[in-house]
């Protein structure tokens, strides 16, 4: 019997079972292995899975935010060009999405471009016009070789104009663009206070009416160094006994064509639209 108990008692000290003592009862207690790796804290142990989850995350908050600019959701592309309006408007993105407000029309046909307020919208008689225009230009059969380029029958009906949806186009801003010789030059009418008053004398002459009446309030001068266009800028007042008109208008010429931006307003309007028909005027440039 003894050489058993002993034989056992080593057998469950190399088991990891060893004897309890102190109190000269027998008894056992189960010892840890010195050789048993230690557990690490839950920490340590989902670190890395944490690093993926993380990963995982800013790849997928990426990939939204892309989907959300390319599709505007809720004015997010908006919001962010916010933060960089020049960047966004040098890169014409205002075409696709508006900045600070603001929208870009850029006429490829006649070769202009210019802000409006992105609530407005395009004048739909002048839209339709245009299509019908462009659909009598293309026919089935070639035209003669001979026959010149057409030409808008009206050369004072705009090339475009926009307004705010639902009024009457009291409020708008619209571009005229005239054929005119190639050597025409606007500085031939001389500084740009002399160019206002013969605008100014053109619009009062050409309504026709005896009680219309205009005063001209500034007209300045900017020019493109880049392309060494100057753009005379009128600000004037239209005077009526049925109307009273606040007018910015924007004149240029280049390669054969007389270029007018006007924008206007009723005079009870102007306090409140000032603001955007100077952006709007600020912003007129030709773009070929």
């Amino acid at each position: 019997m003894a050489l058993l108990g002993h034989h056992f008692n080593c057998s469950l000290r190399r088991s990891g079972v060893a004897r309890s003592g102190g109190d000269g009862k027998d008894g056992f207690r189960v010892e840890v292995p010195m050789n048993r790796p230690e557990t690490r804290p839950p920490a340590e142990q989902f670190a890395p899975l944490a690093s993926t989850f993380r990963r995982r995350i800013l790849v997928g908050l990426g990939s939204a935010s892309l989907v959300a600019f390319g599709a505007n959701f809720a004015g997010v592309t908006s919001s962010l060009l916010g933060f960089f309006p020049d960047t966004g408007r040098n890169l014409k993105l205002d075409v696709l999405y508006p900045i600070d407000g603001y929208s870009r029309c850029i006429e490829v046909n006649e070769g202009f471009e210019f802000i409006y307020p992105e609530s407005w919208v395009e004048d739909q008689t002048v839209f339709y016009r245009a299509v019908k225009r462009a659909e009598s230009e293309r026919s089935l059969d070639p035209p003669p070789l001979s026959s010149p380029p057409r030409r808008r029958e009206n050369v004072n009906e705009p090339a475009i104009a926009f307004g705010p949806p639902g009024t009457s186009g009291e409020l708008n801003v619209s571009v005229i663009v005239s054929p005119v010789p190639l050597d025409f030059s606007i500085e031939g009418f001389g500084g740009p206070k002399e160019v206002g008053e013969a605008v100014l004398r053109t619009i009062i002459v050409s309504s026709r009416r005896p009680d219309v009446k205009g005063s001209l309030i500034q007209s300045t001068l900017r020019e493109d160094p880049s392309t060494g266009v100057k753009y005379y800028e009128l600000e004037f007042k239209i005077e009526s006994l049925a109307f009273q008109r606040h007018n910015l208008a924007v004149c240029c010429a280049r390669g054969g064509k007389l270029f007018t931006l006007n924008v206007q307003s009723p005079e009870s309007a102007w306090s409140s639209m000032k603001s955007d028909f100077y952006a709007i005027s600020a912003s007129f440039r030709i773009s070929s």
